[in-house]
This record gives C-alpha cells, structure tokens and sequence, in this order.
C-alpha cells in the first residue's frame, strides 16, 4: 500500500482519492451480490456494467458539481488520466489471458457518450437516474428487466451522492 504523500497538492489528492472511489468493487460486489436470481442479466454482465457505470458517473460527477470551478479541467483531467492508464492495465491483462485486443477505455468512453446521449435525448426526465437505469439495463442485454434497471439507477445514485458530499467538503481545493 502506497503511503500518503503529506506534501502532494490537495488538487492531486482529490483527483487520487476520486480515482480510488471508482475502481473501488466493494459497492459493485455487494449490488452484484444482491442482484436476484429472478433477473435474466447476467450476474458477470451486471458486475463488469455496474464497474463500468461506477467510474464514468464519477467522472461525469466532477464536471456536473464543479462546473463553475476555476479548477474543475484540471481535476477532471487527474482523474481520467488515472482511468486511462487503469483502463490500459485491464487491457494488457485481459489480453494476456483471452488473447483478444480490447481498448477499455475506449469501451468507457462509449459508455459514456451512450448515457450523456440518452439523457440528452430526454431532458424532461425527473433525475438523471430515470435514463441511466434503463439505458443500463440495455448495456446488460435486458432492456426490460426491472432489476438490471433498478441495479443501474442505484449505482448511479449512490455515486452521484458520494462524488457530491466528497466534493462538498472539499471545496476550499477548487476556490
């Protein structure tokens, strides 16, 4: 385990303490887990799309809550720096185990483009997790299945809860 740097800048830290939050599993091991044999997603589905929601939410977090924040680029620009040579370890690996190239960042970014663009297409929408459920529930294979929508919403919601209280006290980085 990598010791806390004490004279690291607080934007650094933030950007490594974000970028810890969304590769952290314990929440999608525990939804994962809880998910109901009743829901034809598939478990491993469910799992590698909640991992995959996890982390771009968090990322789509730090522009949406600090969007009039002198220092929202260069945190937003930390975290997917991190995501990216994450993204490039996964790919190394999975290619060593499967023998197929695949690009994950590339595959979260997509994501990505793919929820931004559904809740574009639905701006009337209560909250964001209203789209995300069922466009997550799509990505699972199941566009009706109530509990890969309810997965996804959740994910996004506690997230979104998380990345917003972290940030609220952590505003004195960003000023």
């Amino acid at each position: 385990m990598e010791k806390p740097d004490k004279n690291k800048p607080d934007i650094e830290k933030t950007g490594e303490d974000l970028f810890n939050f969304a590769i952290d599993r314990n929440d999608v091991k525990y939804l994962t887990n809880s998910h109901p044999e009743e829901s034809r997603a598939k478990r491993h589905t469910v799992e590698y799309e909640l991992q995959i929601l996890k982390i771009i939410t968090v990322g789509w977090a730090i522009s949406f809550f600090l969007d009039n924040f002198v220092q929202k680029d260069r945190l937003s620009e930390l975290y997917w720096k991190g995501i990216q040579e994450y993204s490039h370890s996964i790919s190394t690996t999975t290619e060593l185990f499967i023998g197929q190239d695949i690009n994950y960042f590339q595959i979260l970014k997509d994501r990505l483009n793919t929820y931004v663009q559904k809740m574009e297409k639905y701006p009337e929408a209560p909250e964001p997790a209203v789209v995300i459920g069922p466009e997550f529930a799509r990505a699972c294979g199941t566009i009706d299945d109530v509990y890969a929508v309810m997965a996804g919403s959740r994910m996004f919601k506690t997230t979104i809860a998380s990345v917003k209280e972290y940030l609220h006290h952590k505003k004195s980085v960003f000023n």
